[in-house]
C-alpha cells in the first residue's frame, strides 16, 4: 500500500476550507506512516492552483483539468477518483463530510469494495490484534466519530481492505500551513481516455448559488444561546451582546427545533463546529452533543440559573443567573471599560 490521498473540493478557483484541514491533518499521518501525501483536484481552470496545495503540506497534486469537471458530477468525478486509486492503490483517502463528499464517497467505497466510516471528528494512527486469527494489524487508520447520538465515540477500523476511507467534518480539525516554501510534484490526469457519454446524463442546467448570511465557524467570539433562554424575544439579549463584542450569535440544536434561532446558527453534533477564542454560552445545558461542536474553544464563559448545568464542568468562568439581568449589565460594563 502507498500513499495517503485528500480529494479537494474547490469552487471557483477556491478551495474548501475543510480540504486544507485535511492536507494539515493528512500530512500528520503521512509522518506517521513515513508516506506521502497526495492530493486529488477536479476542475476547470485549474492553472496554478498546485501552489496553493503544496504550502499545506502536499507532495503530489493530481491536476484533472477539463471544463466538464465542473461544475461536480457524481459519475465524472467518480470514475476519476476510482481509475486513480485503482493505478496508485492507496492506503488512506479522505473526503470532507461535506454535500459533495457525503455523494462522492460511498460511490468510491463501493467500486473499491472497501469500508467508509462517515462524519469522523479524529483520525490517528494505531494498530490491533485479532484473537480469532491471532493477527496483528499495523498503521491502521482509527476512524473516530460519535455514536449513538454523542452518547459514546466510536473507533472504526478496516484492518482487511484498503484505501480505507473516510469523511470527515468540517472544522473538527485545525488548518495550518506546513511550508510557504514547500514544493511537490505536479501530475496531470488525462480524462479524456476516461469517459464515454454515459457519465454525463446528468446536466446542470442552471446554478444558483446564494453567499452565506453567517459565518459562524470563522467568528472569534461567540455568543450561544440555549433552550434556556427562553424565546426567540429573549434571544434579542445575545445579538446585543453580540453587537458590542463584535461577536457571532449562535445556538443549540434545543434552541433552534424551538424555533429561537436559525439552522445555520446551530453549534454541535449536527451542527458547525467552532473553535472561537471566546465562547460565551447563554442557557445552554451542555449535553454531550452540543459540546462536541465547542469543546475546542479557547475560553468558555457559562452564563446558567443552573449552577450544575454540565456546560459548567468545561466551563473557564461561571456566572449563575438570569440572562435578562446579567446579559445588560455586562453590555454595561463592556462600554464602560471598552472606552
Amino acid at each position: 500500500m502507498n500513499n495517503i490521498f485528500v480529494y479537494c473540493e474547490i469552487e471557483d478557483r477556491e478551495i474548501a476550507d475543510v480540504s486544507l484541514e485535511l492536507l494539515t491533518k493528512g500530512k500528520s499521518l503521512a509522518k506517521q506512516l513515513a508516506c506521502k501525501l497526495e492530493v486529488i483536484v477536479l476542475g476547470s481552470d485549474l492553472n496554478g492552483i498546485e501552489n496553493k496545495l503544496y504550502k499545506y503540506g502536499a507532495d503530489v497534486v493530481h491536476v484533472g483539468d477539463d471544463k466538464r469537471l465542473s461544475p461536480y458530477l457524481t459519475l465524472p468525478h467518480s470514475k476519476v477518483i476510482v481509475d486513480l486509486f485503482t493505478k496508485e492503490k492507496p492506503q488512506v483517502g479522505l473526503f470532507g463530510a461535506t454535500s459533495i463528499g457525503r455523494d462522492l464517497a460511498p460511490r468510491i467505497a463501493s467500486a473499491m469494495k472497501c469500508g467508509l466510516t462517515a462524519d469522523c471528528t479524529s483520525l490517528e494512527i494505531g494498530e490491533h490484534y485479532e484473537k480469532k486469527t491471532d493477527t496483528k494489524y499495523e498503521n491502521l487508520l482509527y476512524q473516530i466519530r460519535p455514536a449513538f447520538g454523542g452518547n459514546i465515540v466510536a473507533t472504526i477500523i478496516n484492518p482487511e481492505t484498503r484505501p480505507q476511507l473516510a469523511t470527515v467534518r468540517e472544522g473538527v480539525m485545525k488548518m495550518e500551513v506546513f511550508d510557504e516554501a514547500h514544493k511537490g510534484e505536479l501530475k496531470k490526469i488525462n480524462v479524456d481516455e476516461l469517459f464515454d457519454d454515459a457519465d454525463f446524463v446528468v446536466k446542470v442546467i442552471e446554478r444558483h448559488i446564494e453567499n452565506k448570511k453567517v459565518n459562524i465557524k470563522g467568528a472569534g467570539i461567540i455568543v450561544a444561546g440555549g433552550y434556556g433562554v427562553g424565546s426567540k424575544e429573549n434571544f434579542k439579549l445575545l445579538y446585543d451582546l453580540a453587537e458590542v463584542l463584535g461577536a457571532e450569535v449562535g445556538a443549540s440544536r434545543a434552541a433552534v427545533d424551538a424555533g429561537f434561532a436559525e439552522h445555520e446558527r446551530q453549534i454541535g453534533q449536527t451542527g458547525v463546529t467552532v473553535r472561537p477564542k471566546l465562547y460565551i454560552a447563554c442557557g445552554i445545558s451542555g449535553q454531550i452533543q452540543h459540546r462536541a461542536g465547542m469543546t475546542e474553544s479557547s475560553m468558555v464563559i457559562s452564563i446558567n440559573t443552573d449552577e450544575k448545568a454540565p456546560i459548567n464542568q468545561i466551563a473557564d468562568y461561571v456566572i449563575t443567573g438570569d440572562i435578562a439581568v446579567t446579559i445588560p449589565k455586562m453590555i454595561k460594563y463592556y462600554k464602560k471599560n471598552s472606552k
